[in-house]
């Protein structure tokens, strides 16, 4: 469908013309006449499929009329990650050249002053991150009484990083009478209770199944037999240079590994950068631009990379290490094979990937995967045969154990009487004797002097002398027979 058939006015198509944009996404297509209505939209789909123009072009009509007040913006979209949220006012600011509206962007590592005074002025779009948002509202910079449009993408993404109890405390400042657009790529359970708490019979858009991939991403998987990290490297730079790789993001689950990749590029000679997000803004921003600009041909980077981030013609992602969660592979090869351009996935695996790949498997309905040089096989289940491995010594340990507590009785009975509470004098003189009587000083000698040690612990607690606690069972408690002289005072009747 083209964009002209979409109720849009003229400025807003001039500005898509311009843009180099014809034809609508099926998201668009669906969620553009649903929000020129006013309603709420539920939009879910897989990354890169145009979510953003999604609700930016509704928003930009819808927002058309009227001007805002200082410190009291008109819409809200709330982005998980800086990048995300940088690139939403990016498409704002393409497709509302033609429009006089302000807009504000709060994200971290950029000066709160340079903020308050864009706010000061009157914004009538807010992107922000909630961190950021929070920060102003805590400041009495910003107020959100007068929002009419709320938008949330990428709001999988605000879960696992942390932002829900955020988003909950943002969305109780809003109106109740807001319109507001939700765009997930996966559903969870925490979001489907968002979803039943924010929106108001939405009209739901499923543009493809959950936690599905595109269809022109080639995923393949290469085992290795060693999990250690310079196999690893070694195996990463060979594949980069036997596929045939254009450019490639590779990301990897720690920051720290981050930094290692890198160097060990540079190291080799391949031209690599750096994005994780210990890094300044000002510093992520120039690394992104110049991948962008292919000065950089791989970028390393966390999963800080992973969601929303539109960087056209990457013919290659690269797991270095399958992420913790299945919802995240989704996101990151969804890095490359936008806008129906071929795109190619390669995963590293070791035998402790084991579990990890099996959940990405079922989420992502994986039945025959591509393997590099051959499917592992039994070498694949290394780890759970070493599981056993383990646990089978540790069972016949148990029977030994059990076997010598049979015939050599006496030597387990030392430890059992140590951790046994103390019984009482009765009981000893009551108790049988051994039958081995040569073995009868050794059972005995820690009996005896168990009540020694716990009489003088009661005397030091009671009386708090060490003297004092030498009388054994003789120890005064409390005052005993004594009273006090003062205690026997008389004391008058005041009336």
């Amino acid at each position: 469908m083209k964009f002209t058939e979409l109720a849009l006015s003229d400025p807003i198509l001039k500005a898509i013309e311009a843009a180099g944009f014809t034809k609508a996404t099926p998201i668009q297509e669906k969620a553009i006449p649903a929000a020129l209505e006013g309603r709420d939209v539920l939009g879910i789909a897989q990354t890169g499929t145009g979510k953003t123009g999604a609700f930016v072009l509704p928003m930009i009509a819808r927002l058309e009329k009227g001007r805002a007040r200082a410190r009291m913006p008109r819409s809200l979209i709330l982005a998980p990650t800086r990048e995300l949220a940088a690139q939403v006012a990016e498409n704002f600011e393409t497709l509302g050249a033609n429009h006089k509206l302000n807009m504000a962007l709060l994200i971290g590592g950029v000066s709160f002053d340079k903020q308050s005074a864009i706010l000061d002025r009157g914004a009538d779009v807010l992107i922000a991150t909630p961190g950021r948002l929070m920060d102003h509202m805590q400041r009495g910079k910003v107020m959100l009484n007068a929002i009419e449009i709320l938008v949330i993408d990428e709001a999988d993404r605000m879960l696992d990083m942390g932002f829900i109890p955020d988003i909950e405390k943002i969305v109780k400042m809003l109106p109740f009478t807001r319109q507001t657009l939700f765009f997930s790529a996966t559903m969870p359970p925490v979001i489907q209770k968002l979803v039943r708490d924010y929106l108001h019979n939405p009209e739901r858009i499923e543009i493809a199944r959950a936690s599905t991939t595109a269809s022109t991403i080639t995923q393949k998987f290469k085992f290795l037999s060693q999990n250690t990290p310079a196999m690893k490297r070694d195996a990463l730079r060979e594949l980069i240079s036997t596929d045939n790789v254009k450019n490639a993001i590779i990301f990897c689950n720690r920051k720290r590994d981050v930094g290692i990749l890198q160097r060990s590029f540079a190291k080799h000679d391949f031209n690599a950068g750096a994005l994780h997000g210990d890094m300044d803004q000002h510093s992520r921003t120039e690394t992104l631009e110049a991948f962008k600009n292919d000065k950089i041909k791989l970028l390393c980077a966390s999963d800080v990379a992973a969601r929303g981030l539109d960087i056209p013609n990457v013919s290659h992602i690269f797991n270095f290490d399958i992420p913790r969660h299945a919802e995240d592979y989704v996101h990151r090869i969804g890095r490359t094979g936008r806008a129906g351009n071929k795109g190619t996935a390669i995963s590293l695996i070791t035998s402790a990937d084991r579990e990890d790949l099996a959940d990405i498997f079922e989420l992502c309905k994986i039945t025959a995967p591509t393997w590099i040089d051959g499917e592992p096989g039994a070498a694949g289940h290394e780890r759970s045969g070493r599981k056993r491995r383990e646990r089978a010594p540790a069972k016949e340990r148990g029977k030994t154990a059990k076997h010598e507590t049979k015939s050599e009785p006496v030597a387990k009975k030392p430890t059992d009487a140590k951790t046994a509470p103390p019984k009482k004098a009765a009981e000893q003189t009551a108790r049988p004797a051994p039958e081995n009587a040569a073995e009868e000083p050794a059972n005995e000698k820690p009996a005896r002097r168990r009540p020694a040690k716990e009489n003088r612990s009661v005397g030091n607690r009671n009386n708090n002398d060490r003297g004092r606690g030498r009388q054994g069972k003789n120890n005064v408690v409390g005052m005993g027979d004594h009273v006090p002289a003062f205690m026997m005072k008389s004391v008058k009747n005041i009336r």
